[in-house]
């Protein structure tokens, strides 16, 4: 049976994208090779092996396999107007966002933050852009002494929701945020709703829990619909709101996810998509090139374990879905290229340069399991390019 896995290494941006500044990016990212010339060199024998730290930018060319496997790298720019997780993994299905969608860099309007209050019977607090751990450290203890749930956004199209998992118990947060998503309709139609419980004190600081929950706008018809039974890993399914994917357990962090992943190639799944979420959520949104760095080390050693575990006819894709340099000013997610790096046995080793499109991973992943789709380029194909 052939079989597709596609990894998404969140937030590894490969370069700076020629549009960034209308994104406000004026800072020059370049997530991976800023890693690497901030902390490295860094001992990434796989990563470089797969052509990964080439198509970002590193001067570490691609080796041969000694298993035969044939590797093509390169970078894509993506086509879709925003720069984060949502409208980077719609676009590798196929989606492209033409319209961004609305974001709110002075908080949301008072209508929609009063039908929210109405709607779930309870007055917020916040209502600002800011960093999620921020946040709860300026305003955990008024929400502990008021019930009121924290309300904030980012750069990015999200309404999110922050509780005490003490205060507000986890399944009221859910229903909370699925009251937020009914709501979240055009004009204000956020991309996503999303839950983010903590836990602590005053004391000792307040810290999130590992039960957050996305509630994103409804996807358009996708290759994951086309495939179905998709084994998702991490934030996967839910960025699709769940639909084309198998009921597996949500893994939260780089290590459930690796744990994940030997379970779905266990499995019998023909197309297994993951993604790997610390580097942005952990390092780039908190500006840690160090811990980013680490996270670059561990994740070579699941690869490597990820190498050795693939059989004949698996194909294996890394990619990203958008930047997030923890070496610039911003803490937002950054417009970069993203890289791509396909591993499989059978095809000639090949430096792609750049392509259009992350469309392009969706069109290669449905070309090797022999599913017709029409949106893409498959980097397979042995043209001239």
């Amino acid at each position: 049976m052939k079989r597709a896995i596609l990894i998404v290494m969140d937030g590894c941006g490969a370069g700076e994208a020629p549009d960034a500044p209308i994104f406000n990016d004026h800072d020059h990212p370049a997530t991976i090779k800023h890693v690497w010339d901030t902390v490295g060199p860094l001992a990434l024998p796989n990563l470089e092996a797969c052509g990964f730290l080439a198509a970002c930018g590193v001067d570490r060319p691609a080796v041969p396999f000694n298993s035969g496997a044939g590797v093509r790298y390169g970078r894509l720019r993506e086509l879709s107007m925003g720069k984060d997780s949502v409208t980077g993994h719609w676009e590798m299905m196929g989606v492209v966002t033409e319209k961004p969608f609305p974001t709110y860099p002075i908080g949301f309007p008072l209508e929609l933050v009063s039908e929210f209050e109405r709607r779930i019977g309870v007055g917020v607090i916040g209502n600002k852009p800011a960093s999620g751990t921020h946040i709860i450290a300026e305003l955990g203890a008024e929400h502990v002494a008021t019930g009121k749930p924290i309300l904030y956004t980012s750069a990015d199209s999200v309404f999110q929701v922050a509780c005490h998992e003490k205060v507000i118990p986890i399944e009221r947060l859910y229903e909370i945020c699925r009251i937020g998503r009914e709501i979240c309709v055009a004009p204000n139609n956020i991309q996503r709703v999303i839950a983010r419980p903590f836990e602590g004190d005053e004391a000792n600081g307040f810290s999130r829990t590992g039960n957050r929950k996305d509630f994103p706008l409804e996807s358009p018809p996708n290759l994951v619909d086309l495939i179905g039974d998709v084994y998702g890993i991490g934030p996967v399914p839910e960025l699709f709101g769940g639909r084309g994917f198998r009921a597996v357990h949500r893994s939260q962090n780089n290590a459930e996810h690796e744990q994940a992943l030997w379970k779905a190639l266990a499995s019998d799944a023909r197309f297994i998509y993951a993604n790997f979420e610390d580097f942005d959520m952990l390092y780039g949104h908190r500006n840690d090139p160090t811990g980013f760095a680490g996270a670059l080390v561990r994740f070579d050693q699941t690869l490597g374990d990820l190498l050795d575990r693939l059989a004949p006819d698996d194909l294996l894709i890394l990619t990203a879905d958008h930047g997030n340099d923890p070496t610039t000013i911003s803490t937002d997610h950054s417009r970069e290229y993203v890289p791509i790096c396909v591993i499989g046995r059978g095809q000639p080793s090949k430096s792609l340069g750049d392509l259009e499109g992350m469309t392009t991973l969706g069109a290669t992943v449905a070309a090797h399991l022999g599913v017709r789709w029409p949106i893409g380029h498959d980097v397979l194909v042995d043209d001239s390019n």
